[in-house]
């Protein structure tokens, strides 16, 4: 869609200035996609109901519920009835399954198979997610932390640094 307006900009945009869009008046998945080099909307919002996946299974239940109660904006201003979301809804995982059993298990972290560390962290989202080849996964993850930090009080930023891994703390801390 970008590429299609770049080759072909609207005659309205050929003159006057123009003001850039601040981050804070971006929708979030267009943030996603902008800080991401992901080209679709859709891919943004499948990779960041991944990236949030992983970051709940780190976390115990009543952290996550915490996130998602200030979750609570437009993830995107569209007429696309499967784009119409709150970022909240994100938050949620779309496979019932899942949802289920991240509710009721203990969060992954320290000795064991299921210890989520920062290199499995971003296998699982470059695996689970589908991200195009051509795309970053630690770009993707940040630019998903960004958008997500823009929503959140200090108080939850610091909770969710409190949960994640090393290296993926350390995106978290620079998104």
């Amino acid at each position: 869609m970008l590429d299609k307006l770049e080759a072909n900009p609207p005659e309205n945009l050929k003159a006057g200035a123009s003001v850039p869009i601040a981050d804070k008046d971006m929708p979030f998945l267009e943030k996603v996609m902008a800080k991401s080099g992901l080209s679709d909307i859709f891919d943004a919002r499948d990779i960041t109901e991944v990236v949030f996946r992983v970051m709940r299974d780190l976390m115990t239940t009543e952290a996550a519920d915490r996130v998602e109660a200030e979750l609570h904006e437009p993830a995107e201003a569209t007429k696309d009835k499967s784009l119409q979301m709150e970022i909240a809804e994100l938050w949620h995982d779309t496979n019932p399954i899942v949802a289920f059993l991240s509710r009721v298990r203990p969060p992954w972290q320290g000795p064991g198979i299921f210890k989520i560390d920062s290199d499995r962290f971003l296998f699982r989202v470059e695996n689970e997610g589908g991200m195009p080849g051509n795309v970053n996964p630690e770009q993707v993850v940040k630019a998903v932390f960004s958008a997500t930090k823009d929503e959140l009080s200090s108080e939850r930023i610091q909770e969710i640094a409190s949960w994640l891994p090393d290296k993926v703390r350390q995106l978290w801390e620079e998104a």
